[in-house]
């Protein structure tokens, strides 16, 4: 049952990233095309003119036709560094993550597991479900009087077994994330290489060489450049936050174990 969710999950996870990469794709050449390429952003009203003064839009949309996939890819770092926030802040619960923590670990040490089983219940979302579990499996092998070592593996199996069902998901889309990163990279580059070509076309022409295609090459090539920096930027940012978050709340996940499987330990050494 367990797998056939997972893999439901899985299907309906690659078609949202599917549309969702489609889509942002598509609105960045709308932006580029309807907006950016407004005759009003130019001189002459029409889009082949040059610039007006000051106006960055149209100075964007002299970067050529890779400027709508910079625009797409940027999109997809937003939309996804959005989507991941909030499936993380959901797996942390509703109330302080710390304070949670605190609260199990206190309730857990002084023997008081169904306190802890009603701080979990309040908390709700993945890591306090995977908590759960544990402390479920420590009631069930505390009944049954489970020596210290075989309780032990018993409950971090538990424990590892609630985790790959609960935290997998934090993984989705992270892979997209960090791939993001190099296609940032390298579409600035291609933007770069072809705005260049065209500088260096100019320079070539016969006669005298045409200021105004020199300008718009190297226009294009620098806008590229930027757009494809600051797109690798945001990426690795958010991929480094959404990274530190998710190995946070697997630590909070092992810590909770620990004290569980040491509590447990406690209780037998002192029934001996």
């Amino acid at each position: 049952m367990a797998n056939v969710k997972k893999e439901s999950g899985s299907k309906g996870g690659d078609m949202f990233s599917g549309i969702v990469i489609v889509a942002c794709i598509f609105v960045g050449w709308v932006i580029w095309n309807f907006i950016m390429g407004s005759g009003s952003n130019f001189e002459g009203g029409v889009n082949t003119g040059h610039p007006l003064p000051g106006n960055y839009l149209a100075m964007v949309y002299k970067g050529g036709p890779i400027v709508p996939v910079l625009m797409g890819l940027l999109l997809m770092v937003i939309v996804f560094s959005f989507e991941r926030y909030m499936v993380i802040t959901k797996a942390a619960g509703k109330g302080n993550l710390d304070q949670y923590m605190k609260s199990i670990n206190a309730s857990v040490t002084k023997g008081d597991i169904d306190g802890a089983l009603a701080a979990c219940d309040k908390q709700q979302g993945s890591v306090a479900n995977a908590i759960k579990s544990a402390l479920v499996k420590y009631q069930e092998v505390k009944k049954e009087g489970l020596d210290s070592e075989a309780a032990a593996e018993t409950i971090h199996k538990e424990i590892e077994e609630a985790t790959s069902l609960e935290m997998p998901m934090l993984e989705k889309h992270m892979t997209i994330l960090s791939t993001l990163v190099s296609l940032g990279t390298l579409a600035g580059l291609l933007g770069t290489v072809t705005g260049m070509i065209k500088a260096f076309g100019a320079l070539a022409s016969a006669g005298t060489p045409d200021q105004a295609l020199l300008a718009n090459g190297i226009s294009e090539a620098l806008i590229n450049t930027a757009t494809g920096i600051s797109t690798s930027a945001l990426s690795i940012i958010a991929y480094n936050f959404f990274t530190s978050k998710i190995d946070t709340l697997t630590y909070s996940i092992d810590e909770a174990g620990s004290t569980i499987v040491n509590t447990y330990r406690h209780f037998r050494g002192s029934k001996n």
